[in-house]
């Protein structure tokens, strides 16, 4: 869907026009369908965000979603800037409170920031809000002038009459536009008229990231906090049997230890203190039924699990029928492994808890869930609930859940006074939520000519709707799942099914950075290498016929053939790989260039990458955006791997869940296709592409093919 429809809601009720409190232009409006709720639950307008112009001519912007490092503090602002002919700087930014009412996220119906949806959702809104100021502006100076409107001009923050010479700036326009009626008609600027959208722009948070001003959730210090350090219980599901204060008391700058169902926290003054007096401490577990829970163990199960029939998402033409007169049926099963996150900040909160409130301050994609949980775990009304939301330092979906913001909200009500608990390097990796592990069987039926007449793709795991979003898993489907499960392709007669398989209880399924395209695009993309090698067709020619309605698809890769230079020699022992994506609306590919040295270790030379995102809010972002999803899906394509042994996660610091270091990161080249469409999602694209590409130029390199990641060097070595 690469724009929304605003069914059953009037541009009067999307837009109001009033002053604001102290003087001002104050411009609100309400996203689609949500808006009638929020009046049959209040009785009155309540908007899901508001533009705010005071006397000093600032405009102040209430932002829905989070800054996570995906730029959205740069691209929404751009939106309202371009229509109200203003400059960045002379945005501020305010982040919205903890509502699901008024502050929802359009395409998902909730207070979330997820799912590449930022840009997508408001990319008419915030600029409809933009022009509505604009007219309205320009209006109350033209009848101050007494002139015609259309004989003024907005420019750069003021309001202008060429003929005469006179300028008024938006602060002086302000409260006389307050009192005019919302035209009924806003027209937009026509694309060719764009003087920010489209054009490079300097990522508005990064200088006070780079002077180290920026508030993350870890830089909370509300008055009279101290730091608590937690360890959870290591065996997955296990909770807590005993443990002995004494030795933590001991340490100076301890406070107190504090105990919950699942884990022990110590309180201390800072944060050394808090972590020698957990270390000092030593604990019983009653580790539970997952005691011996091994990774061999869920691969057995899981794989057993795949053999069931699932149930049917997607059928399309006659795929028994045409599998029976195929000239060739190839069948294949791909797998991928449980992922953590590994944000760089690591998951905390600070919380206080009181008999009349309770304040969370943190960095969160979903602050109205915490807020919910606040509540439920308080035991007071959401109202009394304050929830103070900070900058991400990463999120990938880590920060959808609220398991850490319980751990604090248990610590904290033991307490009388703000307590910040923060998850170690380790206990965030051996306690995330996870990508789910997927088994996967693909098979294809070919013609004569090698092309595929039938394709199957099944796909086994845990799923993350029915725990996340339950009313969105229906008929016993996870959409999330089954996404990418053909890729882009148009194959005549295709048969999709899901089977849900959950691991054990306390393994968690969870959204991470792609979500189900990570998982089932490097299935088809490899399953598609693997089709035309078979055939002996180039990657890149066996693909066209497959795209015929997708143009766009297309003009990416006959895009990327040429800038990769695909069809020119590469040195002996390299190999380039091609993947493809259609997702969150986007079109994007990659070209990887591998080499594979006789131990098996392999390094990516380079990156080349072609996207088509509609139109490009910031195209420095889309670069930006597709190296760092890059980083990201190259590292869990060589590295990323949570494994279990007896009950408990084998990894823990970057030492053994190990990221990309810099001298391994590759060129990563991009070029952006303005199609000139409505802009798609982005944060995610990149990391979807590039393991399946590096795995298939690991084959033109080596005539090796895998089937699961991450990549192991010991299938690759050379005897």
């Amino acid at each position: 869907m690469n724009d929304l429809t605003f069914s059953g809601l009037s541009r009067r009720g999307f837009l109001k026009a009033s002053a604001a409190v102290g003087g001002g232009l104050l411009i609100s409006f309400s996203l689609p369908g949500l808006m009638g709720d929020a009046q049959a639950a209040e009785g009155e307008f309540s908007p899901n965000a508001y533009i705010r112009i005071d006397r000093s001519g600032k405009v102040f912007f209430i932002i829905q979603p989070v800054e996570m490092g995906q730029g959205t503090y740069t691209s929404m602002p751009a939106l309202i800037a371009e229509e109200l002919e203003i400059s960045l700087d002379q945005v501020v930014i305010e982040h919205a409170p903890a509502d699901d009412k008024r502050y929802a996220n359009p395409m998902l119906g909730f207070q979330v920031t997820g799912g590449s949806t930022s840009v997508p959702a408001n990319w008419k809104p915030l600029r409809q809000a933009g022009a509505t100021a604009r007219v309205l502006l320009v209006t109350a100076a033209a009848q101050q002038w007494s002139v015609p409107v259309e004989s003024c001009q907005a420019v750069n923050g003021a309001v202008v009459h060429a003929e005469s010479g006179r300028k008024l700036g938006y602060g002086e326009l302000v409260d006389a536009a307050a009192k005019l009626p919302v035209p009924g008609e806003v027209p937009l600027k026509d694309p060719s008229r764009f003087t920010l959208i489209g054009t490079p722009a300097k990522r508005t948070d990064s200088p006070d990231k780079v002077r180290g001003k920026a508030k993350f959730g870890i830089d909370a210090r509300p008055e009279g906090v101290k730091v608590a350090a937690l360890t959870i219980c290591p065996v997955i599901g296990g909770t807590l049997a005993e443990v002995d204060d004494a030795p933590a008391m001991a340490v100076k700058g301890v406070h107190k230890v504090v105990r919950t169902k699942d884990a022990v926290a110590v309180i201390a003054d800072h944060t050394g203190a808090a972590r020698k007096g957990l270390a000092a401490l030593s604990i019983k577990w009653n580790e539970g039924a997952n005691a011996k829970v091994s990774s061999a163990e869920l691969l057995k199960n899981i794989e057993e699990a795949s053999r069931g029939e699932g149930v049917q998402a997607r059928a399309e033409g006659d795929v028994q029928a045409a599998m029976g007169k195929a000239a060739k049926k190839v069948e294949v099963t791909y797998q991928v492994p449980f992922l953590a996150h590994a944000c760089m900040e690591p998951v905390n909160c600070t919380a206080h808890v009181r008999k009349d409130g309770c304040d969370l301050w943190l960095g969160i994609q979903v602050p109205a869930r915490a807020k919910t949980l606040a509540a439920q775990l308080t035991g007071l009304p959401e109202e009394s609930v304050q929830v103070h939301n900070h900058l991400l330092g990463g999120g990938f979906g880590r920060r959808l859940e609220t398991d850490f913001v319980g751990h604090a909200l248990e610590v904290a009500k033991q307490v009388d006074y703000p307590v910040k608990v923060i998850y170690s390097r380790e206990e965030d990796t051996r306690h995330s939520t996870l990508r789910p592990f997927h088994y996967n069987h693909l098979a294809a039926g070919l013609d004569e000519q090698g092309r595929p007449i039938a394709w199957t793709h099944k796909v086994t795991g845990g799923s993350i709707i029915a725990r996340w979003a339950p009313a969105r898993f229906t008929n016993g489907i996870d959409g999330d799942a089954v996404r990418d499960a053909c890729g882009p392709y148009g194959f005549p007669n295709l048969a999709v099914h899901y089977v849900r398989h959950e691991p054990p209880k306390g393994i968690t399924p969870a959204f991470w950075r792609g979500v189900g395209h990570t998982q089932n695009a490097f299935m088809v993309e490899g399953f598609m290498d693997e089709l035309a090698a078979m055939n002996k067709v180039d990657p890149f020619s066996y693909r066209y016929p497959l795209l015929e309605k997708h143009p766009r698809a297309l003009k990416v890769l006959e895009t990327l053939r040429e800038k990769s230079g695909w069809d020119s020699p590469l040195p002996a022992g390299h190999g380039r790989g091609l993947a493809l994506t259609y997702c969150f609306s986007t079109y994007a590919a990659q070209v990887a260039e591998v080499s594979v040295d006789a131990s098996g270790a392999v390094k990516v030379h380079k990156v080349t990458c072609v996207v088509d995102c509609g139109i490009p809010i910031n195209p420095d972002s889309v670069v930006a955006q597709m190296q760092g999803g890059t980083v990201f899906g190259l590292t869990a394509a060589l590295y990323g791997n949570i494994t279990y042994k007896d009950g408990r996660v084998e990894q823990g610091n970057f030492d053994s869940y190990r990221m990309l270091r810099i001298n391994e990161v590759p060129p990563i080249e991009t070029h952006i296709i303005n199609s000139g469409e409505s802009p798609g999602g982005l944060g995610e694209v990149s990391t979807v592409v590039i393991a399946p590409a590096v795995v298939n130029a690991i084959f033109a390199a080596t005539g090796k093919r895998l089937r699961s990641l991450p990549i192991d060097p010991q299938q690759l070595r050379q005897a």
